[in-house]
């Protein structure tokens, strides 16, 4: 593990929707109360990759068309001073997985309740719900006001 072990890291899944925006929100807030760190982590997944056929699209592409959205939402979303202290990650995999694995060893983990394919009437969504039964840290899970 190549992760300072007396770094505060609070991880936090971005993954484009209301909740997650509201996850960074208190991620910040919480990380500038205990002196940490926040390290936001997108995942990318192609559906259909781990089938029986070979994926039709350039999987460099779909992470630089990742890593730039993420940049812009964050800047969005924090202002660009805040945007610029945040550490970011984006890894090809498993949503649930990446975050288990990322957060290993931090603080906490925040996520949104629902991502951006939740349904409607979902308390949590799939990675939530996994996230909060899995994690080595304490989770904690945010809603968004639109909810």
């Amino acid at each position: 593990m190549d992760k300072d072990a007396s770094e505060r890291r609070v991880v936090v899944g971005v993954d484009g929707s209301q909740s997650s925006y509201e996850a960074l929100r208190w991620a910040v807030r919480y990380a500038g109360l205990v002196d940490g760190v926040v390290e936001a982590v997108a995942v990318w997944e192609l559906p259909g990759l781990y089938g029986w056929s070979g994926p039709a699209v350039d999987m460099d592409v779909d992470e630089d068309e990742t890593r730039r959205k993420m940049s812009e939402e964050l800047t969005e979303v924090l202002g660009a001073d805040t945007a610029g202290s945040v550490r970011t990650r984006v890894v090809h995999g498993n949503a649930a997985d990446v975050l288990l694995r990322a957060a290993e060893g931090a603080e906490v983990l925040v996520v949104g309740s629902r991502g951006r394919g939740g349904f409607a009437r979902a308390l949590l969504g799939s990675v939530s719900r996994h996230v909060s039964q899995h994690a080595s840290c304490p989770v904690v899970i945010v809603r968004s006001g639109k909810e």
